[in-house]
């Protein structure tokens, strides 16, 4: 796990500060404006990073059930963050560090440390000043060279695990210049019954913030559909802020409009004029405009991948969805993601996965489930799927061939049958002797050597890669024979360590012991979805030529005969 740096606070350094709070209910979608926010202001030119604040005891995500929490998202220094990093990375296209995700536990970790080496030198420990100055010393120095930070305040107004990070961001105000800190604050707008949008929610968590010396001044209102002009005049009126100042930001078909909504409402327009930098940003004609030429293309059909796992939940596996996606936006073609229950696949795999045009099995740990994946990877092996296997996924792919085509039954993984005749997965060596869970896994990123020549070449275009991980279990040496002369191949390797495996003859089966979602943006997917998705179309265009000839031969049937 990344270290702490061992400096003070210094409240001069950074430049300026979005903070986003949330207010009535978690799960509005604060991350998704923050960072549609900050899109479009690096759009007109500006360096912006992001902060991510959860309130949580935790230190970090790494040791959190995804079915809570949702997954657990990896950066490239190994840190196990929150998965709305994952968000401000794919929207700004930027690679954060741990140092910009904020929890309590890291927090508090932190401080209780130098106050047992005696740092604070027999001075009383408190919340304020002590917590306070370690949470605004972290935002500042994660802020550090760059044009604009944004800090999303995990959690809503009121939460008691939150009030030393509000009581900072308190502080922080009082420190910085107006025209340097900004607070957006963003609220439920329901409807009532007949159809009235509700204002009193958004007052009330106003006021809440209010109750403890913050005053917001953005307020973004959250509602199904655009907020009528008098529900943003009387917002304005009872929350004291310009009607200006009160933003829509309805639901919308995907998050990647989110950024093309916000602008229409003008957001970055009046956070540059508080921020007194209309005049540094680029003119309106010369802003990038890739994000929006790229959410708004034409797509020319559509695939069907099955995503087999065992949370039904989609934040469980967010970063490999949204690499789809990506994937998707680069082939001109939508992917409908259809979730497969693993745990209900051993009897009737063929059914659930039939009609799916290609197959992925994500990262995962414990047992539960893993016979369905199992399945669901023989299916694709024998029926000629595309499928691509993701650290869990790349580790049972080997499980299904030692089985079934090697020959060596009862071959599994050493974390999921301890006694296994043939623990063809075991664990890494540096693995036997830790004690703690958290933070030791093999993690972050890793660079894999490539071997020329291989399907691996072809898809990353390249002799090497650097990719993401988050594992404590490989391929076992001991079996490295086994696969030496088989049609399984391990094309990518990282000293004695297999990274990548392929199998010869197939349209395309792949797997890797890294995590490729991680580091796939919109304006850059990544490569082996790019390649899953090739090989889905080529396999589904071959279909649609052998049904197109066979339709004409019908049509011709004189033409058949001779």
């Amino acid at each position: 796990m990344p270290t702490e740096p061992e400096t003070d606070y210094d409240p001069s350094l950074g430049n300026k500060f979005i903070f986003v709070t949330g207010g009535v209910m978690s799960g509005l979608g604060k991350g998704i404006t923050a960072a549609s926010t900050g899109r479009l202001l690096a759009n007109a030119g500006f360096d912006v990073t992001a902060v991510k604040i959860d309130p949580y005891l935790n230190v970090d995500a790494g040791t959190m059930n995804p079915f809570q929490h949702g997954e657990v998202y990896v950066l490239k220094d190994g840190g196990e963050v929150d998965l709305d990093l994952g968000n401000y990375e794919r929207f700004l296209d930027i690679d954060m560090t741990f140092d910009h995700n904020v929890t309590t536990g890291k927090t508090y970790q932190h401080v209780i440390e130098k106050e047992r080496a005696g740092d604070y030198l027999g001075k009383t420990v408190q919340i304020i000043p002590h917590v306070t100055d370690d949470i605004k010393r972290r935002i500042r120095e994660a802020a550090e060279g760059h044009d604009v930070c944004i800090v999303e305040v995990g959690g809503t107004v009121g939460d008691i695990e939150g009030m030393p990070f509000l009581e900072a961001l308190r502080q922080f105000a009082h420190e910085e210049d107006e025209d340097d800190f900004l607070l957006t604050h963003v609220t439920l707008v329901p409807y009532s019954k007949n159809g009235e949008q509700k204002t009193k929610p958004t007052q009330h968590s106003v006021k809440e913030l209010r109750s403890i010396g913050l005053q917001p001044d953005i307020l973004v209102g959250r509602c199904e559909d655009e907020l009528d002009p008098s529900t943003k005049e009387k917002i304005a009126l009872f929350c004291d802020v310009p009607t200006d100042a009160v933003f829509s930001n309805p639901d919308v078909e995907d998050i990647y409009h989110v950024p093309l909504m916000v602008e229409e409402e003008g957001l970055d327009e009046y956070v540059m004029d508080r921020f007194d930098l209309t005049d540094d940003a680029l003119p309106p004609e010369e802003r990038d405009n890739t994000w929006r030429d790229l959410v708004t293309q034409d797509t020319h059909g559509e695939v069907e991948i099955a995503l087999v796992g065992k949370y039904d939940l989609e934040d469980a596996y967010m970063s490999v969805n949204e690499a789809l996606k990506h994937a998707g936006l680069e082939k001109s073609v939508d992917v409908n993601v259809r979730w497969v229950d693993s745990e209900k696949m051993a009897e009737d795999h063929e059914e659930r996965l039939h009609g799916a045009d290609g197959i992925v099995v994500p990262g995962g740990f414990g047992s539960r489930g893993t016979e369905g994946k199992i399945e669901a990877i023989r299916y694709a092996r024998e029926n000629g799927v595309p499928y691509l296997g993701l650290c869990l996924g790349f580790q049972l792919a080997v499980v299904e061939y030692a089985r079934n085509v090697l020959g060596l039954e009862g071959a599994h993984s050493a974390e999921i049958e301890a006694d296994t005749p043939h623990p063809v997965i075991d664990l890494l060596p540096e693995q036997y002797d830790l004690e703690d869970l958290g933070g030791t896994m093999r993690l972050g990123a890793h660079e894999t050597d490539i071997e020329a020549g291989t399907l691996a070449e072809q898809v990353y275009g390249s002799t090497s890669c650097t990719e993401r991980h988050r594992h404590r279990y490989e391929v076992n040496p001991e079996y490295f024979d086994e696969f030496e002369d088989s049609d399984l191949v391990f094309s990518g390797e990282s000293g004695n360590r297999m990274e990548i495996l392929e199998l010869e003859g197939h349209p395309y089966f792949f797997g890797t012991q890294f995590h490729p979602e991680f580091r796939s943006r919109p304006t850059r997917a990544s490569p082996p979805f790019v390649g899953l998705l090739d090989a889905v179309l080529d396999r589904r265009d071959g279909r649609t030529d052998e049904k197109t000839d066979s339709e004409a031969d019908a049509n011709n049937p004189e033409e058949v005969e001779a």
